[in-house]
Protein backbone atom coordinates (compact mmCIF):
# COMPACT_ATOMS: atom_id res chain seq x y z
CA UNK A 1 0.00 0.00 0.00
CA UNK A 2 2.85 2.32 0.87
CA UNK A 3 0.84 5.11 2.57
CA UNK A 4 2.85 7.31 4.95
CA UNK A 5 1.43 9.86 7.37
CA UNK A 6 2.89 12.12 10.06
CA UNK A 7 0.98 11.40 13.27
CA UNK A 8 1.21 10.44 16.92
CA UNK A 9 0.71 7.01 18.44
CA UNK A 10 -0.35 6.09 21.96
CA UNK A 11 1.50 2.96 23.10
CA UNK A 12 2.13 1.70 26.63
CA UNK A 13 0.39 4.77 28.00
CA UNK A 14 2.70 7.25 26.24
CA UNK A 15 2.04 9.37 23.15
CA UNK A 16 4.88 9.79 20.67
CA UNK A 17 5.27 11.66 17.38
CA UNK A 18 6.59 10.21 14.16
CA UNK A 19 5.53 8.83 10.80
CA UNK A 20 3.29 5.81 10.28
CA UNK A 21 3.57 3.77 7.09
CA UNK A 22 0.83 1.38 6.00
CA UNK A 23 2.35 -1.43 3.96
CA UNK A 24 0.66 -4.44 2.39
CA UNK A 25 1.51 -6.71 5.33
CA UNK A 26 2.51 -4.45 8.22
CA UNK A 27 2.32 -1.01 9.83
CA UNK A 28 5.62 0.73 10.54
CA UNK A 29 6.12 3.70 12.87
CA UNK A 30 9.35 5.71 12.91
CA UNK A 31 10.16 8.60 15.24
CA UNK A 32 10.54 8.79 19.00
CA UNK A 33 9.35 5.18 18.99
CA UNK A 34 9.94 2.47 16.39
CA UNK A 35 7.14 -0.02 15.77
CA UNK A 36 6.58 -2.87 13.35
CA UNK A 37 3.06 -4.28 13.59
CA UNK A 38 2.31 -7.22 11.25
CA UNK A 39 -1.26 -6.95 9.97
CA UNK A 40 -1.66 -10.66 10.68
CA UNK A 41 -1.11 -9.95 14.40
CA UNK A 42 -4.01 -7.48 14.63
CA UNK A 43 -7.00 -9.01 16.42
CA UNK A 44 -9.26 -5.96 16.36
CA UNK A 45 -9.24 -2.64 14.51
CA UNK A 46 -11.55 0.35 15.00
CA UNK A 47 -11.68 3.91 13.68
CA UNK A 48 -13.51 6.74 15.46
CA UNK A 49 -13.03 10.49 15.81
CA UNK A 50 -9.86 10.44 13.74
CA UNK A 51 -8.19 7.72 15.79
CA UNK A 52 -7.24 4.23 14.59
CA UNK A 53 -7.18 1.71 17.43
CA UNK A 54 -5.33 -1.56 16.91
CA UNK A 55 -5.32 -4.43 19.37
CA UNK A 56 -2.86 -7.31 19.07
CA UNK A 57 -2.44 -10.26 21.44
CA UNK A 58 -0.09 -8.31 23.68
CA UNK A 59 -0.56 -4.59 23.01
CA UNK A 60 -2.93 -1.74 22.23
CA UNK A 61 -2.00 1.08 19.83
CA UNK A 62 -3.95 4.25 19.08
CA UNK A 63 -2.83 6.19 16.00
CA UNK A 64 -4.09 9.78 15.64
CA UNK A 65 -4.61 9.84 11.85
CA UNK A 66 -7.41 12.37 11.48
CA UNK A 67 -9.48 11.92 8.31
CA UNK A 68 -7.29 8.99 7.21
CA UNK A 69 -8.23 6.76 10.16
CA UNK A 70 -11.31 5.20 8.51
CA UNK A 71 -9.46 4.73 5.20
CA UNK A 72 -6.65 2.87 6.96
CA UNK A 73 -9.16 0.73 8.86
CA UNK A 74 -10.85 -0.24 5.60
CA UNK A 75 -7.54 -1.16 3.96
CA UNK A 76 -6.49 -3.24 6.95
CA UNK A 77 -9.81 -5.07 7.13
CA UNK A 78 -10.21 -5.46 3.35
CA UNK A 79 -6.71 -5.55 1.84
CA UNK A 80 -6.31 -5.63 -1.93
CA UNK A 81 -5.19 -8.89 -3.50
CA UNK A 82 -1.83 -8.98 -5.27
CA UNK A 83 -3.53 -8.99 -8.68
CA UNK A 84 -5.54 -5.89 -7.71
CA UNK A 85 -2.39 -4.14 -6.42
CA UNK A 86 -0.71 -4.74 -9.76
CA UNK A 87 -3.69 -3.15 -11.52
CA UNK A 88 -4.80 -6.19 -13.54
CA UNK A 89 -8.42 -6.12 -14.69
CA UNK A 90 -10.70 -8.58 -16.45
CA UNK A 91 -9.83 -8.93 -20.14
CA UNK A 92 -6.27 -7.61 -19.77
CA UNK A 93 -3.65 -9.45 -21.81
CA UNK A 94 -0.81 -10.60 -19.56
CA UNK A 95 2.57 -11.73 -20.87
CA UNK A 96 4.65 -13.69 -18.34
CA UNK A 97 8.40 -13.77 -18.95
CA UNK A 98 10.17 -16.21 -16.63
CA UNK A 99 8.84 -18.45 -13.88
CA UNK A 100 5.97 -17.34 -11.64
CA UNK A 101 4.18 -19.22 -8.82
CA UNK A 102 1.30 -21.38 -10.02
CA UNK A 103 -0.96 -19.78 -7.41
CA UNK A 104 -0.29 -16.33 -8.86
CA UNK A 105 -1.02 -17.51 -12.40
CA UNK A 106 -4.27 -19.06 -11.14
CA UNK A 107 -5.22 -15.74 -9.50
CA UNK A 108 -4.63 -13.92 -12.80
CA UNK A 109 -6.97 -16.33 -14.57
CA UNK A 110 -9.52 -16.01 -11.76
CA UNK A 111 -9.46 -12.26 -12.48
CA UNK A 112 -10.35 -13.28 -16.07
CA UNK A 113 -7.08 -11.96 -17.48
CA UNK A 114 -5.77 -13.49 -20.70
CA UNK A 115 -2.44 -15.07 -19.70
CA UNK A 116 0.33 -16.05 -22.10
CA UNK A 117 3.84 -17.31 -21.39
CA UNK A 118 6.55 -15.42 -23.26
CA UNK A 119 5.98 -12.50 -25.60
CA UNK A 120 2.48 -11.38 -26.55
CA UNK A 121 1.79 -9.18 -29.59
CA UNK A 122 -0.09 -6.42 -27.75
CA UNK A 123 0.03 -7.03 -23.98
CA UNK A 124 -1.68 -4.83 -21.42
CA UNK A 125 0.94 -5.94 -18.91
CA UNK A 126 4.27 -7.73 -19.05
CA UNK A 127 5.55 -9.39 -15.88
CA UNK A 128 9.22 -10.28 -16.02
CA UNK A 129 10.80 -12.46 -13.33
CA UNK A 130 14.38 -11.37 -12.63
CA UNK A 131 15.99 -13.61 -10.03
CA UNK A 132 19.52 -12.77 -11.22
CA UNK A 133 21.20 -9.94 -13.17
CA UNK A 134 21.27 -12.10 -16.31
CA UNK A 135 17.45 -12.12 -16.34
CA UNK A 136 17.50 -8.34 -16.83
CA UNK A 137 18.78 -8.92 -20.36
CA UNK A 138 15.13 -9.54 -21.30
CA UNK A 139 14.01 -6.06 -20.25
CA UNK A 140 14.90 -4.35 -23.54
CA UNK A 141 12.94 -6.89 -25.60
CA UNK A 142 9.96 -6.67 -23.25
CA UNK A 143 10.02 -2.86 -23.43
CA UNK A 144 9.93 -3.06 -27.22
CA UNK A 145 6.53 -4.77 -27.19
CA UNK A 146 4.86 -2.14 -24.98
CA UNK A 147 2.35 0.15 -26.64
CA UNK A 148 0.60 3.22 -25.22
CA UNK A 149 -0.11 2.94 -21.51
CA UNK A 150 0.81 -0.77 -21.25
CA UNK A 151 3.24 -1.48 -18.42
CA UNK A 152 6.11 -3.74 -17.45
CA UNK A 153 6.42 -5.11 -13.92
CA UNK A 154 9.88 -6.46 -13.07
CA UNK A 155 9.68 -8.88 -10.14
CA UNK A 156 12.93 -9.43 -8.25
CA UNK A 157 14.12 -10.79 -4.85
CA UNK A 158 14.13 -8.58 -1.78
CA UNK A 159 17.28 -7.87 0.19
CA UNK A 160 19.81 -9.53 -2.11
CA UNK A 161 23.13 -8.05 -3.16
CA UNK A 162 23.27 -10.06 -6.40
CA UNK A 163 20.34 -8.09 -7.86
CA UNK A 164 19.17 -4.81 -6.34
CA UNK A 165 16.54 -2.15 -6.95
CA UNK A 166 19.29 -0.04 -8.51
CA UNK A 167 20.05 -2.82 -11.02
CA UNK A 168 16.38 -3.21 -11.91
CA UNK A 169 15.75 0.53 -12.27
CA UNK A 170 18.86 0.96 -14.41
CA UNK A 171 17.75 -1.85 -16.75
CA UNK A 172 14.33 -0.22 -17.18
CA UNK A 173 15.75 3.25 -17.80
CA UNK A 174 18.25 1.91 -20.33
CA UNK A 175 15.33 0.33 -22.17
CA UNK A 176 13.74 3.79 -22.49
CA UNK A 177 11.15 3.34 -19.75
CA UNK A 178 10.41 5.23 -16.56
CA UNK A 179 9.58 3.66 -13.17
CA UNK A 180 6.33 4.80 -11.59
CA UNK A 181 5.40 2.42 -8.78
CA UNK A 182 6.70 -0.25 -6.42
CA UNK A 183 4.66 -3.07 -4.89
CA UNK A 184 5.35 -5.96 -2.54
CA UNK A 185 4.90 -9.07 -4.70
CA UNK A 186 5.41 -11.58 -1.88
CA UNK A 187 7.33 -12.04 1.35
CA UNK A 188 10.47 -12.64 -0.72
CA UNK A 189 9.98 -10.53 -3.87
CA UNK A 190 9.33 -6.91 -4.86
CA UNK A 191 7.81 -5.62 -8.11
CA UNK A 192 8.82 -2.39 -9.85
CA UNK A 193 6.49 -0.93 -12.49
CA UNK A 194 7.77 0.71 -15.68
CA UNK A 195 5.91 2.53 -18.45
CA UNK A 196 6.75 4.37 -21.65
CA UNK A 197 7.29 8.09 -20.85
CA UNK A 198 4.11 10.03 -21.70
CA UNK A 199 5.89 12.16 -24.27
CA UNK A 200 7.01 9.10 -26.24
CA UNK A 201 3.69 7.23 -26.46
Amino acid sequence: MGQELACSVLANGKSRRGKALLESNEILFRGELRLKIPLASIKNVEAAEGKLTLRTNDALYVFDLGAEAEKWREKIVHPKSLVEKLGVKAGDAISLVGAFPAEFVADLKKQRAVVASGKSSVPSWILLAADSPSDLAGVKGAAGTLKGSAALWIVYPKGQKAITEHDVRRAGLRAGLTDVKVASFSATHTALKFVIPVGKR
